[in-house]
């Protein structure tokens, strides 16, 4: 065989190729992120994996299924509102890619996530679900150098590690910016929308649960509006982590997700809300984490108050 054929043969079998998977994969353009996959305004419910999702899927009417870049969305109406949930999977980084990925591919008015947490606060308990005002990430830090034996101390170019320190660990702003605000700027806080918040208030009579697969709670858990919360990339599990949380940050909850979508919603112009109950203390309570035995616990009743509040939203 010349290599004149051997190059005709080699191109026909590449065209062959390429006209059999013509159906199935489709080359992205450099806007295939701006196309949109539905043209309903819809509330962007958010969960970060399965079980905390559960509960809304099996009561979500007229579903639909999307699929991208793995990312599985499902579009319908939840208490006679139109919505796309979807996880976010764990973690602060896969929370603010595919929360940046919704709002590409869907008309998302609002962001709400549901989910679980680990309790800060000394005076909550586990089941209990949080609705905090505002997000941090806690875990945004200067890793500083031991000067002398004990004490930890920023370069003196770092001008924005003013919170106090946990050992070497100095907490930070981070940079942002939006369309409302081109300007790059260092933030800590993200903000819940004011009015989602109004309506959170407002929820009254949610049956939480604190008895699930004959595990049970000693105490009935409560809703708790306000407050703050923290993100960050690491599951918490320390008791003095914790404790020094609660003492710098006057937080309720802390997770691995809700801070990254914060930042999103706000870069977006996007309003959103968290529901967080809590399935453990972060390393707090006594004995091993209580997270295995209460997760299904307080992913329902996480839920539940979400679904209250889109029942309660105008």
């Amino acid at each position: 065989m010349t290599m004149r054929w051997r190059s005709l043969l080699a191109a026909g079998v590449l065209a062959l190729g390429l006209a059999g998977c013509a159906g199935v994969y489709k080359s992205p353009s450099a806007a295939d992120g701006s196309v949109r996959l539905d043209g309903t305004p819809r509330i962007a419910v958010v969960s970060a994996f399965q079980p905390e999702l559960t509960l809304l899927l099996n009561r979500l009417q007229q579903p639909a299924r999307h699929s991208v870049n793995g990312v599985e969305f499902t579009t319908g109406t939840l208490e006679g509102k139109p919505v796309v949930l979807f996880l976010s999977g764990i973690s602060m980084t896969n929370a603010t890619m595919n929360t940046q990925l919704v709002l590409d591919r869907f008309r998302v008015t609002h962001i709400v996530f549901s989910g679980i947490a680990g309790g800060v606060n000394p005076q909550l308990h586990v089941g209990d679900v949080t609705v905090p005002a505002q997000w941090g990430q806690y875990l945004e830090v200067l890793m500083a150098r031991e000067t002398v034996p004990g004490k930890f101390t920023a370069p003196p170019f770092i001008t924005d590690a003013t919170l106090p320190n946990f050992g070497m660990m100095h907490p930070r702003p981070v940079e942002v910016r939006s369309a409302a605000h081109p300007q790059i700027a260092r933030k800590f806080w993200f903000e819940a929308d004011p009015k989602m918040l109004e309506v959170a208030r407002s929820i009254r009579n949610v049956d939480l649960a604190n008895c699930s697969a004959g595990k049970c709670l000693a105490r009935k858990p409560q809703l708790v509006v306000g407050g703050n919360g923290v993100s960050g990339q690491a599951f918490m599990d320390n008791k003095a982590l914790r404790e020094y949380t609660f003492k710098t940050f006057q937080a309720n909850v802390l997770d691995m997700e809700t801070a990254a979508v914060g930042m999103v919603a706000y870069s977006n112009g996007v309003p959103y809300i968290a529901f967080r109950s809590l399935s453990d203390l972060a390393g707090g309570g006594e004995g091993e984490n209580e997270m295995g035995t209460f997760m299904g616990i307080a992913a329902d009743n996480s839920a539940k108050v979400m679904l209250a509040f889109l029942a309660a939203w105008k």
